[in-house]
């Protein structure tokens, strides 16, 4: 794969040289990163080896090149690097939202592969969508996100969309969960210490289960549901009418609706 470069070391960017250094700590030596400000992530790379913002000339070196920066900012990180790179760099997106033809278009024609991965790669626990018309590209994402994600492919590049509502940002709707399940047992009368102690350490446990069980998560949600029970009466409140289904429905289209407009 030769040396990986990588246009921006946010939050993501942070998050996934975590995970490549989690698995492999001596990945830092094949990774250069180009960000004005990086994260601390980013340095500790940089201490175990890895290139930081290297002449422009450089940047030939790269058989790889990762975008992870804002979607605002794409065209103008492409247009950086796209003079310096060699012709047969692939290039590997994770900027939501944006499409295959605009980023071949903008480096230069060459082979891309788009990735929606999410924030639990910082741990190499993370969940990944990977979508490219070319076998070569798919497979350089693969070695990339295998290491640190569950990888799903998907065959149509539309899907993406859909993967960035329900994947990309769905971390984001469990925390929301766990904050409101927090709020909510402060006023049923817990302390917020006690609130957040059993929110947080319930829904923990309860996600490590079903990553380990065969079990559908209609299987272990009735597993836990005795009839007439307590947690019957508060299902049904949230499988109701406009309970979760509903809400997630509208969550995930708005999601779908928000990648678009950003590609």
């Amino acid at each position: 794969m030769s040396r990986v470069l990588l246009l921006g070391a946010g939050r993501m960017g942070g998050a996934m040289v975590s995970g490549w250094m989690f698995g492999d700590p001596a990945f830092a030596r094949d990774l250069v990163i180009r960000d004005p400000h990086p994260g601390a992530e980013a340095m500790e790379a940089v201490e175990a080896g890895a290139t930081l913002n290297p002449a422009d000339v450089d940047l030939m070196k790269a058989g790889t090149v990762v975008l992870a920066v804002k979607p605002q900012l794409w065209r103008e990180a492409a247009a950086a690097v796209e003079p310096w790179l060699a012709r047969d760099a692939i290039i590997v997106s994770v900027v939501a939202g944006v499409g295959l033809d605009d980023l071949r278009a903008a480096f230069g024609e060459r082979f891309v592969a788009r990735v929606m991965p999410t924030i639990a790669v910082a741990i190499a626990q993370g969940t990944a969508t990977i979508y490219s018309d070319d076998d070569g590209a798919r497979a350089r994402a693969h070695q990339l996100f295998d290491r640190i994600a569950q990888v799903v492919d998907v065959d149509d590049e539309l899907l993406m969309h859909a993967a960035t509502a329900v994947s990309g940002s769905g971390p984001a709707y469990l925390y929301a969960f766990v904050e409101a399940l927090e709020v909510a047992g402060v006023r049923a009368g817990l302390s917020a210490e006690a609130a957040t102690t059993l929110a947080r350490s319930t829904i923990a446990g309860a996600a490590s289960l079903m990553a380990m069980s065969e079990a559908s998560p209609a299987e272990l949600r009735q597993q836990v549901t005795s009839p007439g029970g307590t947690t019957q009466a508060a299902l049904e409140v949230l499988m109701g009418e406009r309970g979760l289904s509903a809400l997630l429905d509208e969550a995930v289209a708005a999601a779908v609706r928000r990648s678009k407009e950003l590609g």
